[in-house]
Formats: C-alpha cells, sequence, structure tokens
C-alpha cells in the first residue's frame, strides 16, 4: 500500500494554523484539533462565449474576470492592422471608441473601464501607449524601448512590460529581455529577465507577474516560468507543454492560467493552471488556437480566452469557469 510519505514526500504536518497549501496535502491543526486537507473541489471547463464584431488576431484584451472586458486593435489579416475596440458584457461584443492607433502583438492589461495598451507592431515596432478610462483612449508616455509582443501586466496606473521583439535581424538576437514599470505618468526601466523571450503569456500585477512560455533568443519555443516579485525575476516550475503566443490569465504569480498557444504542435487547445509552485493540466480549450494576446485576460476562476487564429483571424469568445480550491476537515464518516 502507498503511503502518505511516499505520495508527497513527508509526513502529515502538526501546525497550530492551516498552512499554505497543495492540492492533497494533509495537516493536523492543534488549534481546532481537527485533521484537515486541501483538494480542487471541481474542475474547470471553458463554455462559448459571443463572437467579436471583428475577427482579429494580435488583439490586446482586459478582464477582470469572464463576465465583462474590452478588446483593442489586432490583424484582421495580412498586413492589415485595426483600431476597433469592443466591449463585452458577459455575452455580447460591442463596438466603442477606438485607439488611436492601429496596432497588433501590443501588450494589454486592466479591466474593462480601466485599461491600458503598450508596445505592437503596425509596419514596424512601436512603444506607443494608451490609457482607457471607460469611454476614451488617451496616448501618454511611450515605452523607453520599443517592441512588439511584449508580455502585459498589472492596471492602467501600475503595469509592468517584459520581454518582446525589438524589431531587426538577426531576428534571434532582437528578442530582449527588457522588463519596463508603468507608474500611471513614465514608464521606468527595471531588473531585466533572465532569458530575452517574446510572445510568453503573461499575468499578474506589477509587483507580482509570470512571464510562462514565449520563443526565446536562442530560437526555440520554451516551457520555462518566470515570476516576478517587485523587484526580481526567478525561474520556477515549468509548464508540461512547451509554447508560445498562449493567452494568459490570473491575480498574481502564485496563480495562473495559460491556453492556447502554437508549438509545434500549432494551434493548441491545451490549458494549463499554475498553483504557485507546478503546472497542471486541465480542460482544453473547445478550439486549438494560437496567437492570442499574452495577458489581462482574467483571474484562474473567471477568465476570457478572445480571438486568435484557428487557421485564420478569429472573432470566437470561449469562457473558463471553474471552483476555487478549498480546504476540508476529515471526519470519521
Amino acid at each position: 500500500m502507498t503511503t502518505y510519505k511516499e505520495l508527497k514526500g513527508s509526513q502529515v504536518q502538526v501546525v497550530s494554523s492551516d498552512p499554505t497549501f497543495l492540492e492533497g496535502q494533509v495537516w493536523y491543526n492543534t488549534t481546532s484539533n481537527t485533521l484537515k486537507g486541501f483538494k480542487l473541489i471541481a474542475t474547470g471547463a471553458w463554455s462559448t462565449g459571443g463572437s467579436l464584431n471583428a475577427a482579429r488576431r494580435y488583439v490586446g484584451t482586459a478582464a477582470a474576470d469572464s463576465s465583462s472586458g474590452i478588446a483593442f486593435g489586432g490583424n484582421t489579416s495580412g498586413s492589415t492592422y485595426v483600431d476597433n475596440t469592443e466591449s463585452y458584457n458577459g455575452s455580447t461584443w460591442t463596438e466603442v471608441n477606438d485607439l488611436n492607433h492601429a496596432i497588433g502583438l501590443h501588450g494589454g492589461t486592466g479591466t474593462a473601464t480601466a485599461a491600458i495598451s503598450f508596445g505592437g507592431y503596425d509596419t514596424e515596432v512601436r512603444a506607443y501607449t494608451e490609457t482607457w478610462n471607460g469611454t476614451n483612449w488617451t496616448e501618454v508616455n511611450a515605452l523607453n524601448s520599443a517592441r512588439s509582443s511584449i508580455g502585459a501586466a498589472g492596471t492602467n496606473t501600475a503595469a509592468l512590460g517584459y520581454g518582446g521583439y525589438t524589431g531587426g535581424s538577426p531576428v534571434n538576437s532582437h528578442r530582449v529581455d527588457l522588463t519596463e514599470v508603468w507608474n500611471g505618468t513614465n514608464w521606468t526601466e527595471t531588473t531585466d529577465m533572465a532569458v530575452g523571450k517574446n510572445s510568453v503569456a503573461a499575468n499578474g500585477t506589477s509587483t507580482s507577474a509570470l512571464a510562462t512560455g514565449g520563443y526565446s533568443s536562442a530560437g526555440a519555443t520554451v516551457d520555462t516560468t518566470e515570476s516576478w516579485n517587485g523587484s526580481n525575476w526567478t525561474e520556477t516550475g515549468d509548464l508540461n507543454t512547451a509554447r508560445y503566443s498562449a493567452g494568459g490569465a490570473g491575480a498574481d504569480n502564485t496563480s495562473a492560467l495559460v491556453f492556447g498557444g502554437t508549438g509545434p504542435p500549432p494551434k493548441m487547445a491545451v490549458t494549463e493552471q499554475f498553483n504557485g509552485t507546478n503546472w497542471t493540466e486541465v480542460a482544453d480549450l473547445s478550439t486549438g488556437r494560437e496567437d492570442i494576446n499574452s495577458g489581462g485576460s482574467g483571474t484562474v476562476t473567471a477568465a476570457l480566452c478572445v480571438g486568435g487564429d484557428d487557421g485564420s483571424p478569429t472573432g470566437a469568445t470561449e469562457e473558463w469557469s471553474s471552483t476555487t480550491p478549498s480546504t476540508v476537515t476529515f471526519t470519521a464518516s
């Protein structure tokens, strides 16, 4: 018979208060005199949401959860980049005021009423930054380093932009590790990532974020994850499936969701969830797609996958829903 120690690598802990846990962990709480454990109550699933009015890939998104968000910019075909902005109410997308610049491959994060767009590509890489107040986009101070395929986390007053492609040839040498912090007025360069890469899946805040997967300056699709603590990047648990151009969601560097992307295989449907240490495969997207916005797409319990490329630019929206893991108390029954 397999023991708990063989499964989890340690004996049952005896503690006076409930610890920070991993799925399957068991402990004895001496304050309540109870044996407790941690488990996922239910698995998550993707469901079909309303389609964008304008199908596109490389679209920026900003969403606090799956019930509201905005989608802005993107590429509709070939070299056609757009400034369209659409707002989501949980079922329908509605066109609202456009960006000042038609752009794609840009960073996008925030909420439906307070978002930020930065960097990107139209005919060349750009440093543009625009903020959204729920009604209009306003052009503000630009990034220090123009780049496309940039990771984005945070809000329109406190954002993080990391990695990306600065343009030029050879391509690999222009995949960068640059990190910049936005304070609501200016961008400031800060500590670089460990490895230069573009098209990472991004999530979190300006002080607690993840850069997951991507295409590295060594010219390879990677499965690595770097964790940002507000000062430095540190490598943490690897994805099960290496990929780039995937979607990302999650509140911070201990809780994240990565979905879709390209590897090989191209146009993935695979979704993985992060618990602060490890990535676990969960329910797949209904349709595999790549070229999804990298971040700003909700939480691990309520996220949006918007647009992308499933063979051509798509307007499809999928909504992720799952139950938050919780502590359970064991009884004799």
